[in-house]
Parts: structure tokens; C-alpha cells; sequence
């Protein structure tokens, strides 16, 4: 009997996604921190990790500068790369879900472009807050993602009484355009060295980030994946149509500010700590849908473990192509993810062409 429960167990296709999605982040993990300028060998690598994380006293014999780069410099990097992705492509799942539209995105409800305003900001200004000093770019990026938020929420009050999805898709573009605006007003005034900061970060990157950036976006990934893992159920029922959800028990409308919430929480912190990367959370759970189907219970969580390992090699590749120098990790999910989704989409018009 547990012979064949152990054979059932890996015969299932899910099953073998969760292990090959888990895989994947480990063997990404080790490559981000194994592949650099300076190459360290990876016994060395694990040695200061386990040694760091879990006290095993393997350090004695291992040079003071090695721990500093393993442990200081490259750990933070590619886990911050491993919460980026993970965030946008759990957002990016939730937002196809909810808007039922598979070409939606983290960017369509126009929190990113709040968040990164806000960061455009503290850079014009060089604006501190007392008492936070750099954590004062992640943290007013973040409030002003929630700020954008609540904006669209209140003109999708003021134009109809229902929260509907044609409603809330037109808000967010007409908030995101108005806010893009602004933000490119402030570019256009600042001098050459702050123009150049903003931009390079609008482009997106994960370097010269440390454990407080992990530190300081974990806690709201935490509650923006719990918010959206609970909420699966609501997200399958929105699939049928709102009214259809309706009819079988689901309070549509507390779904989908729960959900909106969730997904914005997770743009937002990931937009503070990375700049604005796009295509991770338009193509990743497009394509896990395409593995796993339209069921969110495996599509959000293989999601965000196919997200955050593409992140991490994503930004390998933007530290290595052509170093010394390093191009911004927007740009490389912007050549990798722009014709993978156009390849996608055109093998699914030419599909239901074929069906109709």
C-alpha cells in the first residue's frame, strides 16, 4: 500500500513541477553565488553559508575576505533577486486571475508606477526622513504604491458602485499615465548626475543591495504571499465569471480587494528595494499556467518558484555579459521576456484559430 501511494506521489505531473520548481531555485541559488569575476570553490561557497546560517564552525580555515564576499555581497544579491521575482510573478498570477486577462500584469493596476515615483522623489530631492536615513527609498516607494492604490480605488468608487474589472484596468491606466508623467517631469528637470541615478534605477537592478533590503522587503512578501496563497479558492471561482462566483458562495467583492491588496503589497516592496523590472510577472505564470492549467492552488506557488529562480539568472546575466560593467537587470527580463510572450501569443491566437 505505501508502495504504491510513494508511486502514485511521483507519477503526478504537480508533483514533479513542485520538485523540478524547487530545484531550480536551489541549482539558481548556488549559480549566483558560484559565477562572478572572482570564482571561489563551491565547498568554500556552502562551508560559509551553513557555517553563517546555521554556526557549524567551518570558518577557521577560510579567508576573512571570501566570507565578506559570499556572505556580504553575493548572499544578499541573489536572495534579494530570489524575493523580486517571487513577488512579481505571484502578483503578476493573482492579477491574470483576478482581471482574467493573461496579458495583465503587476504594472496594470499602476502600483508600480506609484512606488516608483515615490523612490524618483527621495532621489530628486535627496530627500531623508529623520531617523531612517536609506531606508527612507524603499519606505516612501511603498507608502506611495499604497497611496496610488487607494486613488484608484476611490475613482473606481466615484464612477460606479461595483468594483468591476473594465473599471479598475481603466483606473489604473489613467493613474499610471498621470504618474508617468510626473515622473518623467522630474527626469527632465533634474541635472545629468541625477538624471542618471534615476533612470538607471527605473531600469532596475539588485546590485549594491545588502541584508537590509532583504530585511526590510521579507516581512511584506510574507503578508502579500499569505494574503494571495489563502485566497486561491476565490481567485478559481473568478475564473467562471463574477456573477457565476456569486452564485456559489464567494463574496466577489471583499476576493477582490483582498486580492488586490495582496498583489499590490508585493509590487510595491519589490519596486522599493529593485526599480521597475517588467516582463517577470507578465510571462512567468503564463507559462506555469500553460504546465499547470488554470487551477491557482499549484499556479500561485510554482509561480512564485519559477519567478524567483528566472530573477537570479536573469541578474547573473546582467553582472556577467559584459563585465567588468553591468547592465541593468530590467533590460535583460525585457529581451529575454518581450519574445518569449510574443511567441506565446502568437502560438495561442493561431490555436484558437485553428479551434474556431
Amino acid at each position: 500500500m505505501q508502495k504504491l501511494s510513494i508511486r502514485k506521489f511521483l507519477g503526478n505531473k504537480i508533483t514533479w513541477l513542485y520538485l523540478l520548481s524547487i530545484g531550480l531555485v536551489l541549482g539558481a541559488l548556488l549559480l549566483g553565488l558560484f559565477v562572478s569575476s572572482v570564482q571561489f570553490p563551491i565547498m568554500t561557497i556552502l562551508h560559509i553559508v551553513l557555517d553563517k546560517s546555521l554556526g557549524f564552525g567551518w570558518l577557521e580555515n577560510i579567508p576573512r575576505n571570501e566570507e565578506l564576499i559570499i556572505w556580504n555581497i553575493r548572499l544578499p544579491r541573489v536572495l534579494l533577486a530570489l524575493c523580486v521575482g517571487a513577488s512579481l510573478s505571484l502578483a503578476g498570477a493573482a492579477f491574470q486571475g483576478l482581471l482574467r486577462n493573461p496579458l495583465a500584469d503587476p504594472y496594470t493596476i499602476g502600483v508600480s508606477s506609484g512606488a516608483a515615483l515615490g523612490a524618483v522623489f527621495v532621489i530628486f530631492f535627496q530627500f531623508t526622513i529623520i531617523g531612517l536615513g536609506s531606508f527612507t527609498l524603499p519606505i516612501v516607494a511603498i507608502i506611495s504604491g499604497f497611496i496610488t492604490l487607494g486613488i484608484v480605488f476611490g475613482l473606481v468608487r466615484l464612477s460606479s458602485r461595483s468594483l468591476a474589472i473594465e473599471t479598475i484596468i481603466l483606473a489604473g491606466i489613467i493613474v499610471g499615465a498621470f504618474i508617468g508623467a510626473i515622473t518623467s517631469l522630474l527626469i527632465s528637470l533634474g541635472d545629468r548626475d541625477a538624471m542618471t541615478q534615476i533612470m538607471y534605477w527605473l531600469y532596475g537592478s539588485v546590485g549594491m543591495r545588502g541584508w537590509s533590503h532583504v530585511q526590510l522587503v521579507i516581512p511584506f512578501i510574507i503578508v502579500g504571499a499569505i494574503i494571495l496563497l489563502m485566497h486561491y479558492r476565490e481567485l478559481n471561482a473568478l475564473a467562471l465569471g463574477e456573477e457565476a462566483a456569486d452564485h456559489i458562495g464567494v463574496n466577489v467583492k471583499r476576493g477582490k480587494i483582498m486580492v488586490l491588496l495582496g498583489a499590490s503589497l508585493l509590487t510595491g516592496a519589490a519596486v522599493a528595494v529593485s526599480g521597475s523590472i517588467g516582463f517577470v510577472g507578465l510571462v512567468i505564470p503564463h507559462l506555469v499556467r500553460l504546465l499547470t492549467g488554470p487551477n491557482h492552488r499549484h499556479l500561485l506557488p510554482l509561480s512564485m518558484l519559477f519567478g524567483g529562480s528566472f530573477l537570479i539568472l536573469a541578474d547573473l546575466l546582467a553582472r556577467t555579459i559584459i563585465a567588468p560593467k553591468e547592465l541593468p537587470i530590467g533590460v535583460i527580463t525585457a529581451l529575454i521576456g518581450a519574445p518569449v510572450f510574443a511567441i506565446l501569443l502568437v502560438r495561442e491566437r493561431i490555436g484558437r484559430g485553428e479551434r474556431g
